[in-house]
C-alpha cells in the first residue's frame, strides 16, 4: 500500500504493546527520507519510546541518527552514526547516509588540517570516525572513482589513499597541474608535489617530463640537473628526451632556476671550465661590473693540470658535447633563435592599414595607437619598414607619447638581441650631447622588451643606466627595462635600485606604461 502520511504509524508509538511500538519504529525507520518533516515533529515522542527491553535488538544504533538528522541535529546524528560502528553502511545510496558522510568528511576534515597545523587546541581524531571515512574511501576506489577519491585526499591531507588513487587509475600525467591550482597551503602542496615525483620515478618508465615540472614548482634545480645529466649520457632516445626536457624548462621555469640548473650541469661536464664563457653574461659597453661577475672573471693558475679536449676519451668528448647542447637550449639560444626566424618568415603584416590608420587619424591619441598597432602587427619580426618610411609622421609624438613610439621598437625585435645594442644606440643616454628624457627611457625600455625574460647580457648595462639616469623620464623607462629583462632572477641588487625609485614618490616614475 502506498503511505501517503506517517501520522497513523507515529500514533502506534502510544499503544502499550512493545510489540506494536517496536513495528512503528522499523516502518518509520523504512519511511523517514520520504516522511521526515512529519517525524521531526515526534522526536521527543520516539525517543521517549525507547525502553529496556528493546535497546540492543530492537533498537539499533543507528536509528536514533536516523530520526535526530530529520531536525537538522547533525552533531547528535554523527555521534549516533559514529556508535553504530560497522552496522553504519556507507554504501547505502540514502539521503541520511549521504547527509552523515557529509558531515563525517567535514569533521574529519577539521580535524586532520588541525593536526596538521598544529593548532594548540586540536584533539585526536576519534577511531570510529576514521574507521566510516576509511570505508568511505575504500568504497570510492571499489566503484573506480579515483578522482573523487583524491579530490577527498587532498581535502583531508591522506597522502596514503592520494597514492593509492593515482596508482589504481593508471593516470599519472595530470595530478602536478590539480595540486598547483586547487592547494592553496604551500607547506602541504610541496608535499604533495614530492608524492608525484616518488610516483614518476617508480613507474616501468619513469615519467620525466612531469618529474621536472614538479620539481620546477619545488625550486629544486639539483634534482633536475641530475635528472638531464643521467638521460643525456643514455641511449639516443634518452638524450632526445633530455634534450625535450629542457625546451620544456626554458618555457616554464625561472631565469635563475635555469642558472642553477645550468651550474649543476657544467660541474658534470669532464671539462667545465669549457662551459664557463659561455655561461658568464657577455660585456656590455656601459654596464657596471658585479660581484659575480668579477669573480667569475679571475684568471686560472697556469699549471693547473686541467684536462683538454684533445686528452679526453671518445665517450667523455660525447659527454661534454651533449652537455654543451644541454646548455645552449637551457640558456634560451636555440627557442629565441628559432622564434625568431619563424615569425620572421610568417609575416604577412599587411602594411595598406597601417597606411590608411595613418592618412585617416588626425589627433594624437589615435597617433599613439597607430604606433601601438604597427608594433603588435610585426612583433618579433624585427620588421621596422613602416617606421623607416614615415619618420616625419613619427617625429609628431611628443613627451610620454614619444617615449611609448620609441618603446615599440623593442617589442618588433623582440628576442634580436645579438643587435639590440646597435639598433637602440640612437636613442639610449649618452654622456654628451642633447639628448630627449622620452626617446631614452623609450630606449631602456625597448631594451627591456627585447631583452624580456632573457636579460643576462643586458641587466648590468641597464641597472648602471637607471643608477645615472638625472631625470625622470630615462628612470621610468630604465625601470621597465630592468624589470623585465630581470624577470624571475632574484637579483638582489635589482630588487633594491627599483625599491629606491619607487621610494622617491615621483609620479612620472611611478606611472603605469602605456
Amino acid at each position: 500500500m502506498n503511505i501517503t502520511s506517517a501520522a497513523g504509524i507515529i500514533s502506534l508509538l502510544e499503544e502499550p504493546r512493545p510489540e506494536l511500538k517496536v513495528f512503528a519504529l522499523k516502518k518509520l525507520d523504512s519511511i523517514v527520507d520520504e516522511f521526515w518533516p512529519e517525524i521531526s515533529e515526534a522526536i521527543e515522542k520516539i525517543f521517549s519510546t525507547r525502553t529496556r527491553s528493546f535497546n540492543s535488538t530492537n533498537w539499533p544504533p543507528w536509528w536514533p541518527a536516523r530520526f535526530t538528522i530529520t531536525s537538522g541535529a547533525f552533531e547528535d546524528s554523527l555521534t549516533y552514526a559514529l556508535g553504530a560502528g560497522d552496522l553504519f553502511d556507507v554504501n547505502a545510496r540514502t539521503e541520511y547516509v549521504e547527509t552523515t558522510l557529509a558531515k563525517c568528511i567535514d569533521y574529519y576534515t577539521q580535524h586532520r588540517i588541525a593536526l596538521a597545523e598544529g593548532v594548540a587546541d586540536a584533539k585526536p581524531i576519534d577511531s570510529r570516525l576514521e574507521a566510516i571515512v576509511n570505508r568511505m574511501f575504500q568504497r570510492c576506489l571499489d566503484d573506480g572513482q579515483y578522482r573523487q577519491a583524491m579530490g577527498l585526499a587532498l581535502e583531508t591531507r591522506r597522502m596514503d589513499i592520494f597514492e593509492s588513487s593515482i596508482t589504481q587509475s593508471g593516470r599519472h600525467n595530470q595530478y602536478a597541474d590539480v595540486a598547483m591550482s586547487l592547494i592553496q597551503n604551500r607547506a602541504f602542496r610541496n608535499t604533495v608535489l614530492r608524492s608525484l615525483v616518488g610516483l614518476y620515478r617508480g613507474l616501468t618508465t619513469p615519467d620525466y617530463v612531469n618529474m621536472c615540472q614538479c620539481l620546477i614548482f619545488l625550486e629544486d634545480p639539483l634534482s633536475v640537473a641530475e635528472i638531464l645529466d643521467k638521460l643525456v649520457v643514455g641511449q639516443e632516445e634518452s638524450q632526445l628526451m633530455a634534450y625535450q626536457i629542457a625546451f620544456d624548462l626554458y618555457e616554464s621555469a625561472t631565469q635563475q632556476f635555469l642558472e642553477r640548473v645550468l651550474s649543476a650541469l657544467r660541474a658534470t661536464a669532464p671539462i667545465p671550465s669549457l662551459l664557463e664563457e659561455k655561461l658568464k653574461p657577455k660585456a656590455v659597453e656601459g654596464a657596471a661590473p658585479t660581484d659575480s661577475a668579477e669573480a667569475t672573471a679571475e684568471p686560472k693558475a697556469e699549471g693547473s693540470g686541467e684536462k683538454t679536449l684533445e686528452s679526453l676519451s671518445e665517450k667523455e668528448r660525447e659527454h661534454q658535447a651533449r652537455i654543451e647542447k644541454l646548455h645552449t637550449i637551457l640558456s634560451g639560444e636555440v627557442s629565441i633563435e628559432l622564434h625568431l626566424q619563424f615569425l620572421i618568415r610568417s609575416n604577412h603584416a599587411d602594411l595598406l592599414i597601417l597606411k590608411q590608420t595613418k592618412e585617416t587619424v588626425r589627433v594624437s591619441i589615435c597617433h599613439t595607437a597607430t604606433v601601438i598597432a604597427n608594433a603588435f602587427m610585426h612583433s618579433g619580426t624585427t620588421s621596422d619598414q613602416f617606421l623607416r618610411d614615415n619618420l616625419e609622421w613619427l617625429a609628431r609624438a611628443t613627451n610620454w607619447a614619444k617615449l611609448t613610439a620609441t618603446a615599440s621598437l623593442g617589442v618588433i625585435h623582440r628576442g634580436h638581441e645579438q643587435e639590440a645594442l646597435t639598433l637602440m644606440q640612437s636613442y639610449l643616454p649618452k654622456e654628451v650631447g642633447p639628448s630627449s628624457g622620452y626617446s631614452e627611457g623609450g630606449g631602456l625600455y625597448a631594451l627591456g622588451l627585447i631583452h624580456a625574460n632573457h636579460g643576462a647580457n643586458i641587466i648590468d648595462y641597464l641597472l648602471g643606466q637607471l643608477k645615472d639616469a638625472q631625470n625622470e623620464m630615462v628612470r621610468h623607462g630604465g625601470c621597465l627595462g630592468l624589470g623585465l629583462s630581470a624577470m624571475g632572477t632574484h637579483r638582489q641588487d635589482v630588487y633594491e635600485q627599483l625599491k629606491f625609485n619607487l621610494y622617491q614618490d615621483d609620479a612620472n616614475t611611478g606611472r603605469r606604461p602605456e
